[in-house]
């Protein structure tokens, strides 16, 4: 009997400290922006500098997700989850001891490796830990960590930079990992059973080359682009990046052929909802973009940062209860679940575009971004249940590296294009009214992006999973 028919006698236990590890890693992307000014100012960084000290870590841990899911299935998702929270706790103490631009670099540059090989593991420790029946709750849970991570970093950060406690300031940002890491380093010893994928072979590093190549090509042009004016060689990686693919996909067909072991097993792409999934993932995340331009909008109103994080309340919390009320939903509503959310998600934007246009009453900004939060807290759950439900246990590892990483690829693209369509329509108007124009033209393209995307979920879940010929129900039955 596998993990997943019967379930770890310890899940629950367990399930906290996966948590704990899943909340650093996106709230240390996102708690950075507010400290970017004093961290340029006490370490005399450049304006490149500072702008990589977010790149740096985006682009290392979106190109080492995969791998990392691998390596977690190979050999072991416990030890890989125990090294990658040591290694974040580690970066995260030489970040806040930072006495150099260069020394923070390094730092940033090891916690996004630290967080590549710890992230996978917790989607994929939930997907091998739990009976499918108590699935979609883990995955919720997991969902509202996620997110409260990514709604609660620019917030943390704005609070624990005015703290100042014992004359420090940018450094908490980096330091308040350490007391959640250890105890989840903690926690991970006690509680956590040892998981991977029976009849591990060695690494296939050549997959790993390539695809590092792919992920680096067109993730890289894509967090520095904008903020470059899109010069040619952006252009150029993003073209090279598609080769590369290319590339990797022959290359791994060709050492399945062989009967080695690919570090990505292409026939999960033609199996179940797996492909489609992604490519919802893909246009899902592309709402993170939200987050960006609300507030750049705000700032352009006059907020400063600490209201701009508190501005975002009623997403949060509209988020947060629907993250925790998913699971009935879910079986309620079986694989409708996903597309009536991100109709719901989509309908709140467009009353949030109407509010800022003052064509609604201004209590209505607040109902919009409640809804929107709503919407997006059950589409997150559902959609993870029905990704990862499509393949077998065995390869829940580099399933969730995958998915993951369309997230991560799905936000740099967000923020770039989106992000590039508010500062285009933005242009010179740089007054109350024009960011008003421009966040709405920008919250449209997520409209549409949410409408279409909701219309391709509507296939999801007619399958099953086709690896190891189990078959997955799109929601628990009651």
């Amino acid at each position: 009997m596998t993990p997943t028919d019967a379930g770890d006698p310890r899940r629950w236990l367990a399930l906290p400290v996966l948590l704990a590890g899943a909340f650093l890693p996106p709230l240390d992307f996102f708690i950075v922006n507010v400290a970017l000014p004093s961290i340029r100012g006490a370490l005399h960084a450049t304006a490149a500098q500072t702008q990589f000290v977010i790149s740096a870590y985006a682009a290392i841990y979106a190109v080492c997700l995969i791998t990392g899911g691998r390596l977690g299935d190979l050999f072991g998702r416990r030890r890989l989850f125990l090294l990658g929270i040591a290694g974040f706790v580690l970066a995260s103490l030489l970040c806040g001891l930072a006495w150099s631009p260069e020394a923070l670099l390094a730092g940033r540059l090891l916690q996004g490796l630290a967080a590549a090989a710890l992230a996978p593991q917790v989607l994929a420790s939930i997907r091998v830990m739990f009976p499918l029946a108590e699935q979609p709750r883990a995955l919720a849970l997991y969902a509202a960590t996620f997110g409260l991570a990514a709604t609660l970093g620019q917030v943390l950060g704005g609070v624990l930079i005015a703290a100042g406690w014992w004359g420090l300031s940018w450094q908490w940002i980096f330091l308040v990992n350490l007391p959640v890491g250890a105890g989840a380093l903690l926690g991970g010893l006690l509680f956590l059973r040892e998981s991977r994928e029976p009849h591990a072979t060695r690494l296939d590093l050549g997959g790993v080359g390539l695809l590092s190549l792919a992920l680096a090509a067109l993730v890289y042009p894509l967090v520095e682009g904008r903020e470059q004016g899109w010069p040619l060689w952006t252009v150029a990686m993003l073209g090279a990046s598609l080769a590369l693919f290319a590339s990797f996909l022959r290359f791994e067909a060709a050492v399945a052929h062989r009967g080695g072991t690919p570090l990505v097993d292409v026939s999960l792409l033609r199996h179940g909802d797996f492909a489609l999934g992604i490519v919802v993932t893909l246009g899902f995340y592309l709402t993170s973009a939200f987050m960006f331009t609300f507030a750049v909008y705000l700032q352009g109103l006059g907020c400063d940062a600490l209201h701009t994080g508190l501005a975002t309340l009623p997403f949060t919390l509209g988020y947060l209860l629907a993250s925790v009320t998913a699971a009935p939903v879910m079986r309620s509503l079986g694989r409708a679940a996903l597309p009536l959310s991100l109709a719901a998600q989509a309908a709140g934007f467009a009353l949030l575009i109407g509010a800022v246009k003052n064509l609604l009453p201004t209590p209505a900004l607040m109902v919009a971004l409640a809804l929107a939060g709503i919407g997006f807290g059950i589409a997150f759950p559902s959609l993870m249940r029905t990704v990862l439900g499509s393949v077998h246990a065995r390869h829940a590892g580099l399933a969730s590296g995958v998915v993951i990483t369309a997230l991560q690829i799905s936000a740099a693209l967000g923020v770039a294009v989106i992000g590039g369509v508010f500062y285009s329509v933005l242009g010179t108007a740089r007054y109350p009214a024009g960011y008003a124009h421009a966040f709405a033209t920008a919250l449209g393209c997520n409209v549409v992006a949410l409408a279409v995307i909701a219309l391709l979920s509507t296939r999801l879940g007619h399958g099953h999973a086709a690896a190891g010929g189990v078959a997955v129900p799109v929601a628990p039955e009651a």
